[in-house]
């Protein structure tokens, strides 16, 4: 599961009993040889959706960790990229790998930006956030965002009920919730508390336009839904409606 490049199970033990920040910035030297880091998949199909939307002038990684999301991000947007995240660690590896970039540390629960991207994605954060939560990330990213920005973010479609990948996301969640039951400080990632429908509620009631984009590139399930989604988030122009 893990390279020998990547971290013991030590580490992840460690880790799983610190907070989200202290436990990111134990893990970050060896994160990016972990299966949590965004896969390079997910990130060229989201630019291939993305492409004919653009070209974009200024990009925002939320979440950016290591600063994986670059990859998709960098080639869209002409006038620079930034990327925020919380943990030190993961911002300093982003940094040494991406050098050009801006790099901002801050809480995205409270982002510091005001009218300032084209263009804001996201990849694999959202299990970081309780649901009670995302009302003000995305408050904060429309905020982020100039009249006729975008926001997207990739979303997969729940494993069916009868596969083993939905009772290991399961287990992993119910994991969690004793986990934080009886250790502080907690440790918020939950693979399952992010379905499409609330996102898209959320997003909504934070004033965006939501639409979504098949990812083809992971095929469709059984009923031709597709198995992965970008969700497609605009901030409303001056005179449109939201």
């Amino acid at each position: 599961m893990f390279s020998s490049e990547g971290p013991t199970l030590r580490d992840l033990a460690v880790q799983a009993l610190s907070s989200v920040e202290r436990g990111y910035d134990l893990l970050a030297p060896t994160f990016d040889h972990t299966p949590f880091r965004t896969p390079d998949r997910v990130l060229e199909a989201t630019a291939d959706a993305l492409r004919p939307l653009g070209p974009f002038g200024e990009g925002l990684d939320v979440c950016c960790g290591t600063g994986a999301g670059m990859r998709a991000l960098e080639p869209l947007c002409r006038d620079g990229v930034t990327g925020v995240d919380f943990s030190a660690g993961m911002l300093a590896q982003a940094r040494s790998a991406h050098p050009d970039a801006r790099w901002v540390r801050a809480d995205v629960r409270a982002l510091p930006f005001a009218g300032a991207f084209d263009l804001a994605v996201s990849f694999g954060a959202l299990g970081h956030f309780l649901p009670a939560e995302r009302p003000a990330l995305f408050a904060g990213v429309h905020r982020a965002l100039r009249p006729g920005g975008l926001f997207a973010l990739p979303i997969a479609a729940p494993p069916p009920v009868t596969s083993p990948g939905h009772w290991i996301l399961a287990g992993f969640d119910a994991v969690m919730r004793v986990r934080n039951a009886v250790w502080r400080p907690p440790f918020v990632m939950y693979y399952r508390t992010a379905p499409l429908a609330a996102v898209r509620t959320d997003l909504v009631a934070a004033g965006f336009t939501v639409t979504t984009a098949a990812l083809e590139a992971f095929g469709r399930r059984a009923d031709g839904s597709p198995w992965c989604r970008l969700v497609l988030a605009h901030r409303a122009r001056p005179g449109e409606r939201s």
